[in-house]
């Protein structure tokens, strides 16, 4: 569901756009009135309960500046399945576990479309990616390049140097900051965690890093492209506007980020070509130079397959990690109980810093990683889902070109399948250790079926590494001014903190 990324002058601007539509709505009807017949009634289709909806908007002014969280409350009030008509797009919204494995499992295949977003169609290369692409047998096969050849165990496996040297990166750099004394000891973690997790998946994708050299664009661009990605279309509800995001300057402004984007892409592409390297390019060029590439797969559609990459690897990783730090801060016995256990493990082997394969028996930091995603996962509402045909859902007609959202937000904090379930409490997964992708549906952090997210292997190894190795080398807390952390949302692509984290690191030291 688009984000409103609404200036006050873009308020004003979409305010006048509204008042124009409902006038001219009025004015067409007026004048059409004594032109319409009376034509055949057509049969009643049994729709998903409705809110009240305004005239032109339908329900789009519900949506509110959370609108995960809106929508867990209209669906207090109206059922767990929700028909909303925003603008011209009709739309389902799904908030229980049992529709929404009907939605991911039983009609998996039906709901297996993505809508053609106006910003995506442009940044995406006309949505020819493995995240908002359309489903068929193309996009299968690049479903299985990403899954058998750059997002599997053993693919991930062999990026552990990597994440190992930039997670010793940022800590050193905490510690370097700590101790500088000019702000009392207290790091921006947000803004450091948005650039290791940014290194991390740019040396895995491109074989560099790109933030220190003389063409050191591509934090700044990664970016625009998230931000615009999300951004409100007036076409995308409104399709007989669709010239307003062209004079709004959406459009000019996207196909310029996505020029830039393209020439960055055709660069790395080419250098590879001589460096060769393990990175997600150079195994694409492998493959297609060893002829293991469908026919139809070209250069031109790794572009988009790597964007899916940092678009599904920077800002979900460093998002679950700042509201992972957020609750642990906030719950001091559950910050104490996990270090403890990371630096058990970590000293029992005579170790100075966390291995990655010393994660595996830390059972307790597991649970809070599962806990975490389960407050904050990475996507509340989901990629966007059409139905390609008509579907009956509990007893209610899902029109064909209807979009469908889940609401897993609202669905893992439900009281009816999790006691307490908007307290952060990682013991809870020692009575039922979910798995993070299970046929248990009320625990869907990654989604599930066929559009269930490729890189959660990926995401998790990073995540995890950096969670360790942060719990054992710093003991935290807030900041000596600040009694609680903000925990204050933006709605994006992803749920950020709407205020940075900022917290106080003492370096630990084992003797």
């Amino acid at each position: 569901m688009a984000a409103f990324i609404l200036s006050s002058s873009s308020l004003l601007f979409f305010s006048s756009l509204l008042c124009f539509l409902i006038f001219a709505s009025f004015l067409f009807k007026l004048i059409n009135a004594k032109r319409i017949t009376k034509s055949p009634s057509k049969p009643k289709i049994n729709l998903p309960p409705s809110p009240p909806k305004l005239p032109i908007i339908g329900n789009l002014h519900q949506l509110g500046p959370l609108p995960h969280v809106t929508l867990r409350t209209l669906s207090k009030k109206y059922g767990p399945i929700l028909y909303l008509e925003l603008g011209h797009s009709p739309t389902v919204v799904v908030s229980s576990p049992e529709l929404a494995s009907e939605v991911m499992k039983t009609h998996d295949v039906a709901f297996a479309n993505r809508p053609k977003l106006t910003a995506p169609k442009i940044l995406l290369y006309g949505c020819t990616d493995v995240g908002f692409g359309s489903y068929g047998e193309l996009w299968r096969e690049k479903k299985k390049i990403c899954g058998n050849e750059l997002l599997n165990q053993k693919r991930v496996q062999s990026f552990r140097d990597i994440r190992d040297e930039e997670v010793g990166a940022l800590l050193r750099k905490i510690r370097d900051l700590s101790s500088g004394g000019g702000a009392g000891g207290c790091v921006n973690l947000s803004e450091l965690l948005i650039g290791t997790t940014n290194d991390i998946v740019s040396r895995c994708v491109l074989g560099d890093k790109f933030n220190t050299k003389a063409d050191g664009r591509l934090v700044g661009l990664v970016r625009k492209v998230m931000v615009n990605l999300a951004a409100f279309s007036v076409g995308d509800y409104f399709p007989s506007f669709g010239w307003v995001d062209s004079v709004s300057g959406l459009i000019p402004r996207v196909k310029a980020i996505f020029k830039e984007l393209d020439e960055f892409f055709d660069k790395v592409i080419e250098e590879h070509r001589v460096k060769k390297g393990k990175s997600f390019v150079g195994i694409l060029l492998q493959l297609q130079e060893n002829g293991m590439l469908h026919k139809e797969i070209t250069e031109q559609d790794f572009k988009p397959m790597l964007m899916d990459m940092f678009v599904g690897g920077t800002d979900t990783t460093s998002t679950v990690m700042q509201w992972g730090m957020a609750q642990l801060v906030r719950n001091p016995t559950k910050l104490k109980k996990a270090q403890e256990e990371v630096r058990r493990v970590v000293e029992s082997k005579s170790k100075s810093k966390v291995d990655e394969s010393d994660i595996s028996e830390m059972k307790y930091l597991r649970y809070v990683v599962k806990e975490i995603v389960r407050l904050h996962p990475p996507a509340p509402l989901g990629a966007p889902r059409i139905a390609n045909t008509s579907v009956e859902i509990n007893g209610y007609t899902i029109p064909a070109h209807t979009t469908v959202y889940i609401n897993s937000w609202a669905i893992q904090r439900d009281s009816k399948f999790w006691e307490n379930g908007e307290e952060f409490i990682p013991e809870r997964f020692e009575k039922n250790d979910l798995e993070f992708r299970s046929q248990n549906f009320n625990y869907i952090p990654f989604g599930s079926g066929r559009r269930g997210c490729p890189g959660m292997i990926f995401g998790l190894a990073s995540l995890e590494c950096m969670l360790a190795n942060l719990l054992y080398s710093f003991d935290w807390k807030l900041p000596d001014s600040v009694k609680d952390v903000d925990m204050s949302e933006s709605f994006g692509l992803t749920i950020s903190k709407k205020v940075p984290l900022y917290l106080h690191a003492t370096p630990y030291s084992p003797n």
